[in-house]
């Protein structure tokens, strides 16, 4: 047997916005433009400051090896 629930549906109903919450629209708008702004005005910094960096052949790190472990000898461990 097939279950069929049939559910009313009900006209969308459509809330004009007032005053306020039209001008909070537009300020929350502006702070996401303004935000993504920073950033892509921040990746354009970072990708220029890298091929500056690449083009005076900059090496990434020094020429010693980097490790993982801190110097000097390992701790003794207690047996439990």
């Amino acid at each position: 047997m097939q279950e069929t629930s049939e559910q009313k549906q009900l006209p969308l109903e459509m809330e004009q916005l007032g005053v306020k919450g039209y001008f909070i629209e537009v300020v929350h708008g502006v702070g996401v433009m303004a935000g993504l702004g920073l950033l892509w005005s921040l990746e354009a910094v970072r990708n220029t400051f890298f091929r500056v960096l690449d083009r005076l052949n900059i090496k990434a790190r020094p020429s010693r090896r980097a490790s993982a472990f801190p110097p000097g000898s390992p701790r003794r461990r207690k047996a439990a």
